[in-house]
């Protein structure tokens, strides 16, 4: 088509669009907003969006919403509907902040909002819009989370006394000196367990800075005065680290300490001098029913119904921030006691996020790491110099250290399978495995672990691993949380633009675990901006927090929380990238709790919080 004005004429192109001229008539006076090509020195506009002139134009000659697509559901087709909806419905939508605060924070009123969020007279109004959209949504998680931890307060626990002469024996007989911050943290666990109301405490600390002592000491604090302990892991590989690191650090107390996992129970007896014992299922339960068990540790195995405390008033859970007031009541067969709470994770939580996502958690950090630790020396290999890092490796193994290989994925897709991530490409748990032991390292001990093994075959690999019978470990990330192998020096990690900053520097710390100078090299074959980001923000960083600030900052809340998970909206999320907005929300939802914690006076806000968590799963 040909269109002209008073200043001149142009051609245009639609590609593909044959319905369009019955749509768009000779002589017609229409807008036309698109791109203008220059090919073989002609000049055309080439597929515009079009609209036939009118005083309210829509899709052109305005600023244009656009909206996520797919497949028969374009942008063009929701602003069709969506302006009329909004005429007729935006005078109908009632107000549920309270205009106190609207007024303080200038925040447009709903009526207005919800017409320039869509369509906006000017980008002013459509941040101003945005603006009033982001704080509601942030306003509305901090009340959530605000409530909660009213709501933990109001509940009984049992109240326990510090015994100072109990945890001074306990320091002087490790075989390290306690950090600063582990006696910190420490003494703000022990603080909380002598309050009447649940403790609900995160304790966060690097790889390898030292959580589990910090716990050993709240553990034995309880259960030396008469109360039952439990802990909580993630994985049975975990499960079984934390009850054999209790039981060495708790040897000297003369404790009963139980083991009970999917697929494993054992007992660790102070009558039969510290012996580790097999023991049946039912025995086990029957002896934690009765309170003959002090500490039970084991992974979700834990809450079934089968198992049941005589009486229970401390619960650790090992990388699992929301596990919440139901999740305590399961654990206790009487109700009228809540056990106090400690989680741990070794994955920093940047400041928004624990302002809003986990605040109804008080936080306890770990900022050194134990004396004689050396900075890891982490690198980016350029694929063309594997053959260098191979030899690297050797050299290191016939010093007698130990090397892990983790690679994004335990096999191959099949040739036929939907490969839009590019999966083909990356490197295989079983492949590596076959290449090293079969071609690179013939005359070494290479392992491999993943999560489709039995898991009597993965603690033996463990073990193995562990007794310096295996040279090389080829795993997937399974390894990420908590395993402790001193003998390995080398990370080497396969598609590391597969994996997010913070479980890069989880992996990492999987070496660095004695005095011996370690290695993480990361390969990548897609090198993009953000993988170059990412990777430079691992190599100039050796503090999880800093990290976890740049990780927030480079891919943004919804990949490093994970926005199906949690289910908060995009204008939340993209929001929790700004503390100020976070500390203002926080600051009014505090202020209308602390008048009025049911709502009472505000129905519609009240109504708007009942449907906000039917969505937003942060229980």
């Amino acid at each position: 088509a040909i269109v002209e004005d008073k200043t001149g004429a142009i051609k245009v192109i639609w590609f593909n669009q044959p319905y369009l001229t019955n749509v768009l008539k000779k002589r017609e006076n229409v807008c036309l907003a698109g791109k203008i090509v220059l090919r073989k020195e002609e000049i055309y506009l080439q597929n515009p969006q079009y609209e036939k002139l009118s005083p309210d134009l829509t899709h052109t000659g305005r600023i244009v919403p656009v909206y996520p697509e797919t497949e028969g559901l374009s942008s063009r087709w929701l602003r069709y509907i969506l302006k009329p909806l909004l005429l007729k419905l935006k005078d109908k939508i009632e107000e549920s902040i309270p205009e106190r605060i609207k007024k303080r924070e200038s925040l447009s009123p709903i009526k207005e909002a919800i017409w320039q969020v869509h369509f906006p007279d000017s980008m002013k109004q459509a941040q101003r819009a945005k603006k009033r959209f982001s704080f509601e949504e942030l306003f509305l998680i901090e009340l959530f989370v605000l409530r909660e931890k009213m709501k933990i307060a109001k509940e009984k626990a049992q109240k326990i006394s510090l015994k100072e002469d109990l945890l001074k024996n306990f320091v002087k007989g490790l075989p390290f000196q306690l950090t600063p911050s582990q006696r910190k943290s420490a003494f703000e666990i022990l603080k909380g367990l002598k309050k009447d109301y649940p403790m609900n405490r995160l304790l966060e600390g690097d790889v390898g800075s030292g959580k589990t002592v910090v716990a050993t000491m709240a553990l034995l604090n309880v259960v030396k005065q008469g109360h039952q302990g439990a802990f909580m892991a993630p994985t049975e590989i975990l499960a079984r680290q934390h009850f054999k690191t209790l039981t060495k650090l708790l040897k000297d107390f003369k404790l009963n300490i139980g083991l009970l996992t999917g697929k494993e129970d054992r007992f660790f007896s102070k009558k039969l001098k510290n012996q580790f014992i097999e023991i049946s299922r039912e025995k086990l339960l029957e002896k934690v029913k009765n309170g003959e068990i002090d500490i039970l540790v084991g992974t979700h195995a834990l809450i079934q119904k089968r198992v049941k405390f005589k009486n229970l008033a401390l619960v650790i859970v090992d990388e699992q921030h929301r596990f919440g007031v139901k999740q305590r009541a399961k654990l206790c067969e009487k109700k009228e006691f809540v056990p106090h709470l400690l989680s741990m994770t070794a994955t920093p939580i940047p400041r928004t996020l624990a302002l809003t996502i986990y605040g109804d958690l008080d936080l306890s950090l770990l900022k050194e790491m134990p004396k004689g630790r050396k900075r890891i020396i982490t690198k980016v290999v350029d694929p063309k110099n594997r053959k260098k890092a191979y030899e690297f490796i050797r050299k290191q193994i016939k010093k007698g250290r130990q090397v892990f290989v983790i690679c994004p994925r335990i096999e191959k897709p099949e040739e036929n399978e939907n490969d839009v991530r590019g999966w083909t490409q990356v490197k295989a748990v079983e492949d590596q495995f076959k290449k090293l032991s079969e071609k690179v390292f013939p005359d070494l001990k290479v392992g491999m672990l993943h999560g489709k093994m039995a898991v009597q075959e993965k603690r033996k690999i463990m073990e193995e691993f562990k007794k310096k019978k295996i040279d090389v470990l080829v795993s997937t990330s399974v390894v990420e949380v908590g395993i402790d192998v001193p003998g390995a020096t080398v990370m080497m990690i396969e598609g590391a633009e597969r994996f997010g900053l913070a479980q890069l520097h989880q992996l990492r710390g999987r070496v660095g675990r004695s005095d011996l100078q370690s290695f993480c090299f990361l390969f990548t074959d897609l090198p993009s901006k953000k993988t170059r980001l990412r990777l430079k923000a691992l190599l100039d960083c050796e503090n999880g927090f800093e990290l976890a600030e740049k990780d927030l900052k480079i891919r943004g809340p919804g990949d490093f929380l994970g926005t199906r998970q949690w289910g908060i909206p995009d204008l939340a999320m993209d929001a929790l990238k700004n503390i100020q907005l976070v500390e203002k929300t926080r600051k009014a939802a505090g202020e209308i709790l602390e008048k009025d914690p049911e709502l009472k006076k505000y129905p519609l806000l009240r109504q708007r919080l009942k449907k906000f968590q039917e969505r937003v799963h942060l229980e």
